[in-house]
């Protein structure tokens, strides 16, 4: 296929094309970010917000044109507070959106008034240019197209559509061979770089033999998507990657788009998407991206989902605003949040999102503050150290004092009423927590404590008076054999200790969430000493 520039131009935006990208998905860090930029800077709408269809438990947003039409789409999975990825080979490493070429002076005045990173304009195969880097780094180019601006936004508005990817690959010549089975070809060079065109688009590949190879993470493209006509494409498509002997593929129906993933030779990860059903199949089209919507095989746990995925507001409406303090957090604020807030510390292995359903749970109208352990043993998080014959001693005594300073100043940045505070731990921060009263007895002084036992060599002499704590144990837990210990430590320090030892082992049971819900009711309100 033999597009030059002027037949791209008149094909962007007009009749019925028949390759092309559909989506981009990428990977974000901070949603709050991504949607002040994506929609506040950009322009663009959210047309959709669901739970991920491979992970319910992470957030997928959808930002395009008024519909979300394929070629206007760029998507991002959000992995809150996540570890950022490396851009290298078997990657996109940009992507460009088309605007006016009108509004090129206009896109740069507004990127240095709002503060973000700006180079440009410069010309690319013709065309005038302006790099930006989003919150998460990823290069996003605005591209001058002769497109007529949305006389209704302005340059507020990416007028019309995705305009490129560029692909980073060690293996060039076999990288554009395979793209021309999704409809790419007329070649271009530019230095280091070729184009290639579709009815819509253009595809940059860029020879990076000896770069880096690419590391999934924040910051970085996940896959790229083109079009595809219906369901049969999809599955002829899929029939003959498989006489390719090519990587393996996954068919998926993903409600909005059918779609197939298969990895070009070089690497990157590539996806075929029908054009429809769309968007507007459970949304109105003036409500697309106002609902978030969990996917069928995650049903049974949807309301538990909403809690555990991050918040965010839109643009211009009013927020929480972040504060950067010494342990990764998340708020949730329920519709009607009464004075009163729970800060939940996970077990071994979890996330400052586990506790959230059942905090939910136990107070509805609670402002719930999930933190994350700092301390990482082969790649799950705790709350501090062990060593081969116990617990590290003075880690535990250095991550209470981080915890102390985080909460005063969680209580000042985020407005919180101390005497309205209380603490949820479970298993390793649940022990944390009462390690914490011990060395830092004014800083929790409310506590529920799911299955923990006494990790100080020494638990200190220490005033517990107008303490509460609430200490749940299961009778076959097999790593309670102390917690006995640490009951009668409460009562000796003479904090108003209420225990309970019920028919469970380790794990969390239905008990656990009446006994917290009773008991945090009648101690509720509690006094600051």
């Amino acid at each position: 296929m033999d597009n030059d520039d002027g037949e791209w131009r008149h094909a962007q935006c007009n009749g019925n094309p028949t390759s092309g990208i559909h989506h981009v998905t990428l990977i974000t860090r901070r949603v709050q970010a991504n949607v002040d930029f994506y929609v506040g800077f950009l322009g663009l709408r959210l047309v959709k917000r669901i739970g991920g269809f491979e992970d319910g438990e992470q957030l997928h947003l959808f930002y395009g044109d008024r519909l979300g039409s394929p070629g206007s789409l760029v998507t991002f999975l959000v992995w809150e507070d996540g570890s950022p990825g490396r851009v290298g080979t078997g990657q996109v490493s940009e992507i460009a959106l088309a605007v006016p070429q009108s509004t090129i002076g206009e896109w740069m005045t507004r990127a240095l008034s709002q503060g973000v990173t700006v180079e440009g304009p410069v010309r690319e195969f013709g065309e005038p240019v302006l790099r930006l880097k989003d919150p998460d780094g990823i290069i996003v180019k605005l591209v001058g197209a002769d497109i007529a601006s949305d006389s209704h936004r302005g340059h507020d508005a990416v007028a019309c559509r995705l305009r490129a990817v560029t692909i980073l690959t060690d293996k060039p010549e076999e990288t554009m061979s395979f793209l021309e089975r999704f409809g790419y070809g007329g070649r271009r060079n530019e230095g280091a770089i070729t184009r290639m065109f579709s009815d819509t688009d253009a595809v940059d590949v860029r020879d990076a033999s000896g770069y880096v190879p690419g590391i999934p993470g924040t910051g970085t493209v996940d896959h790229a998507a083109f079009r595809a006509a219906d369901v049969d494409a999809v599955k002829k498509a899929e029939t003959e990657f498989s006489r390719l002997n090519s990587s393996p593929t996954n068919f998926h129906d993903r409600k909005y788009f059918t779609s197939l993933y298969v990895r070009e030779p070089g690497g990157t990860l590539f996806e075929l998407a029908t054009e429809g059903p769309g968007f507007t199949v459970d949304e109105q089209p003036e409500r697309l991206g106002q609902t978030l919507f969990i996917p069928p095989g995650d049903s049974d746990r949807a309301e538990d989902l909403k809690v555990m995925l991050p918040q965010f507001a839109m643009p211009g409406k009013p927020r929480i605003p972040r504060r950067e303090l010494p342990f990764v957090h998340r708020l949730y604020v329920p519709e009607e949040p009464d004075e009163s807030t729970i800060v939940l510390l996970h077990g071994t292995g979890g996330s400052e999102a586990d506790l959230m359903p059942v905090a939910r749970r136990i107070a509805p109208q609670a402002t719930l503050l999930g933190l994350r352990g700092r301390s990482h043993e082969e790649g799950v998080a705790r709350w501090f150290r062990r060593l081969e014959t116990g617990f590290d001693q003075d880690d535990i005594k250095t991550e209470a004092e981080a915890f102390e300073a985080f909460v005063d100043g969680a209580i000042s940045g985020y407005g919180l009423d101390r005497t309205r505070m209380a603490f949820l731990g479970y298993s390793n921060g649940a022990n944390f927590i009462a390690a914490v009263i011990g060395l830092r007895p004014k800083t929790v002084r409310r506590a529920i404590l799911l299955r923990p036992i006494p990790v100080l060599d020494v638990l200190p002499a220490v005033d517990l008076t107008g303490a509460e704590v609430l200490m749940l144990s299961g009778a076959h837990d097999p790593f309670g054999r102390n917690a006995s210990v640490l009951q009668d430590w409460f009562r000796y320090s003479r904090a108003a200790l209420d225990a309970h030892t019920f028919d469970a082992g380790h794990e969390l049971v239905a008990m656990d969430t009446a006994f917290s819900r009773e008991w945090l009711q009648q101690n509720g309100e509690g006094s600051e000493s």
